[in-house]
């Protein structure tokens, strides 16, 4: 056997042939085939259909045709009219070349060719001379082409590169910027007018010279007919079909989506967004129509979000109100523009207060004046509404019990749920967020607003938003994906989401728009509103069961208008939104998480406090509670106070005489709602003041002073000193107070009565007594200007 393989060796056309081998093996790796070709990038809707088309690097209208575009109609004409034997020969048609050259040979001179489709891609590819040197070369470069590639590859690639005039390429180029629609829907007409033009693009000028054109592609269609390639009726049809190609415009929908994705996925060929079509075209005239309206405010700019609920998909993304508005700003992306999201975040605290078990909805939270530590919010329509529950507080966007709430729970719990949902403007202001980030003193963007909301929709679950869909598996290097800005986070329980969603669907509220009252307009959704201080920006997000939308209205140049705002300005489009996409969604509605997992029942509570109900809670009502979460605290809305007969004077234990005394029941009132009764001039039923001959002290708190703040500097004017303002909060029992500046008494003042004093420089000790000797002190700074 060995001796038989060593004789085959000295055989000097095996050798011959291996030496070629070899070479030929060592030029394909010296010269590999370029077939890198920069394409137009195309963004895709998830139907398929074309949004937004782009130049390529080199300006050419080049768009990625796939295997899929390839009909079986558009295979047989090309394949008929240039290369009959492609799916058989090497690269190369030796019949068809030595027919060629015996027909030049004869004329004198070139009068036919013998390219094959595998010779003109490398003729695209690697444009050179026609002379019979590069022609060997194009020869040797398709055998390369071959062995490579397969050969729908390769006639892929040929439908890719074949040249249309001026700067389109590719039949799919040809066929959106002339037919405006895809290769696969083209009729055979219109196919065979495409094969035709690359051979004579020069002459034959699609809609320019549409009847020479026409004339050319149905002496084809004849062709056709006489080497019957098609059905005779389609033939007949496809011949008496008139030419109406123009020029078209390259497809434009969704530009700031479309802009991002490339900027993601560069030198990506197709990119697949998720964005329905439909919906991404009604949101955009919406928008635009919307927008036109509120100019007349001096409002210019708006920006919509809208995700599916179930997948997370975008199915709509609209980044201003006009583009193409190089005046107000129309290329800038409102999507991801960092704003102020006003009292947009306020469900999100309420949700986490819902499951530290500081409140249900029934909790009263006190709606009154209060300064908390020298932040002073106050109410959008600057009115109070002393005690109300949560759910009222919440579905009326109320400051105070907002702030209160922040403050019970730590700033620290919220910035770290936003971190978590992927908020990074928050991230990144953290050290520096305090209270008043409840009321929009942060920095957010509408997709993490949007996102969030989704979060809500879904049981309290914020999963990343989809932009793209998967690109075509025969081509993974080109699955480009989308950066996650967020991971699947749980930032709620299934029931607290259930409850603020229960909230936010009450259409008893202020951010109700004008003229929607008990209108058969109005979506069945939950949304929250919110406007920003100065009313620089006006957010309204909603969502149902199928969607979630959010709607932001402002100026990008950040100027504020006076009739800007969430309920009046961004409502109104989120409800036309609504009505035109999911109007009486079949989908039903939220109900409760179901049992027996669920930890959402419902209990009796005192109406006065939210609490369990005691012994003076005669009208118990129902109320929610998250069971082993919500607080079981006894209510103590009413207190037992030991008075005289005349009730004038009130004792306690140490003081409470042998006989006379009566025991009664009074409204148990916090200081600062004492407070706003006095000053609102509300009546309610004060406690009588301690027994002055009492020796006891009270061991509870004193007045808490309100103005000034602790270890403030205050800075005045040495020739002309401001006076400054003395203010507290004391118990319901208190009837004065007593002043001090350095120890040494200033004034005697009712509870609810302001206190002016001239100031001096220097350190400033300030006390204030009640008159049951409990007492508060502050130090301050006073500086010369």
């Amino acid at each position: 056997m060995w001796t038989w393989l060593k004789q085959i060796s000295r055989r000097k056309p095996v050798r011959a042939c291996g030496l070629a081998l070899l070479v030929a093996l060592g030029l394909d790796s010296l010269f590999p085939i370029n077939t890198a070709v920069p394409y137009s990038t195309v963004i895709t809707a998830r139907d398929g259909s074309i949004l937004h088309a782009f130049l390529s690097r080199d300006d050419k209208w080049r768009m990625y045709a796939e295997l899929s575009d390839i009909t079986p109609t558009l295979r047989d004409a090309i394949l008929y009219k240039e290369d009959k034997y492609f799916y058989v020969h090497p690269g190369f048609n030796p019949v068809s070349m030595v027919r060629a050259a015996g027909r030049n040979l004869l004329a004198g001179r070139r009068t036919s060719g013998a390219s094959t489709i595998t010779m003109q891609t490398v003729r695209l590819l690697e444009p050179r001379r026609r002379t019979y040197l590069n022609k060997l070369i194009e020869l040797g470069r398709a055998i390369q082409l071959e062995l490579h590639y397969s050969k729908d590859e390769i006639l892929q690639l040929y439908l890719n590169l074949i040249p249309y005039g001026g700067n389109i390429e590719g039949l799919k180029s040809a066929s959106l910027l002339y037919f405006g629609k895809p290769p696969v829907l083209l009729s055979l007409a219109e196919l065979t007018t495409l094969t035709i033009i690359p051979n004579r693009p020069s002459s034959l000028r699609l809609g320019v010279d549409n009847e020479r054109v026409m004339q050319e592609r149905n002496r084809w269609l004849n062709r056709f007919r006489t080497a019957h390639v098609y059905d005779e009726t389609i033939l007949i049809d496809a011949l008496n079909e008139p030419l109406t190609a123009y020029r078209h415009e390259a497809p434009q929908l969704a530009p700031h989506l479309s802009r991002r994705l490339k900027a993601e996925q560069p030198g990506e060929p197709i990119i697949r967004s998720a964005l329905s079509p439909g919906i991404q075209a009604t949101a955009e005239q919406l928008v635009q129509n919307y927008a036109n309206r509120i100019r007349v405010n001096d409002i210019h700019n708006a920006a919509v979000l809208i995700v599916d609920n179930q997948t997370q998909a975008v199915v709509a993304y609209v980044g201003s109100s006009d583009f193409r508005d190089p005046v107000d700003g129309g290329q800038v992306d409102g999507v991801r523009a960092i704003r102020s999201p006003g009292s947009a975040l306020k469900p999100i605290l309420y949700g986490l207060a819902f499951d530290a078990g500081i409140i249900t909805p029934k909790t009263k939270l006190n709606d009154v004046p209060t300064n908390f530590s020298g932040y002073e919010p106050d109410n959008y329509d600057r009115q109070f509404n002393g005690p109300v529950t949560a759910s009222f507080a919440l579905a009326n966007s109320l400051n105070i019990p907002a702030v209160s709430l922040l403050r019970e729970m730590g700033t620290s719990a919220l910035v770290s749920t936003l971190q978590k949902a992927g908020f990074s403007t928050v991230k990144r202001q953290a050290k520096d967020l305090g209270l008043s980030m409840i009321l929009g003193g942060c920095g957010v963007t509408l997709e993490e607003m949007t996102r969030l909301y989704v979060g809500l929709a879904n049981g309290g679950l914020v999963m990343p938003l989809t932009l793209t869909t998967p690109s075509d598996p025969l081509h993974p290097a080109r699955n480009g994906g989308q950066k996650r800005a967020v991971e699947s986070v749980k930032i709620l329980s299934p029931e607290a989401a259930y409850l603020i969603t229960h909230t936010l669907t009450q259409i008893t509220r202020p951010d109700l728009p004008n003229n929607f009252d008990n209108s058969y307009h109005l979506p069945r959704i939950a949304w929250k509103t919110g406007t920003s201080y100065g009313r620089r920006d006006a957010w309204s997000i909603g969502y149902n069961r199928r969607y979630t939308i959010g709607v932001w209205i402002g100026n990008f140049s950040g100027v504020g208008v006076a009739e800007l705002s969430g309920a009046n300005t961004a409502t109104p489009l989120l409800f036309q939104l609504f009505n035109a996409l999911d109007y009486n969604s079949p989908n039903g509605w939220f109900q409760p998480p179901a049992s027996p997992t669920s930890r959402l029942t419902t209990r009796l509570v005192c109406p006065e406090t939210g609490d369990i109900p005691g012994d003076s809670c005669l009208n118990p009502v129902t109320d929610f509670q998250i069971m082993g979460v919500s607080r079981h605290r006894t209510c103590q809305h009413r207190k037992v106070v030991f008075t005289n007969a005349a009730r004038t004077l009130a004792y306690c234990p140490h003081c409470r005489p042998d006989s006379g005394w009566v025991r009664r029941s009074y409204p148990n009132l916090t200081p600062d709602l004492v407070t706003f009764y006095q000053s609102r001039h509300i009546p309610f039923e004060p406690i009588p003041p301690h027994n002055p001959a009492c020796e006891r002290v009270s061991g509870m708190a004193g007045p808490a002073i309100t103005s000034l703040n602790e270890g403030s500097e205050y800075f005045i004017d040495a020739a002309q000193p401001a006076e400054l303002e003395l203010g507290c909060q004391a118990a319901n029992d208190v009837q004065l107070v007593f002043w001090y500046l350095n120890d040494k008494l200033y004034r005697r003042a009712r509870p609810d009565e302001a206190v002016f004093f001239r100031p001096w420089p220097g350190q400033l000790k300030i006390s204030c007594a009640d008159d049951r000797g409990r007492h508060s002190d502050l130090r301050v700074t006073i500086k010369n200007e």
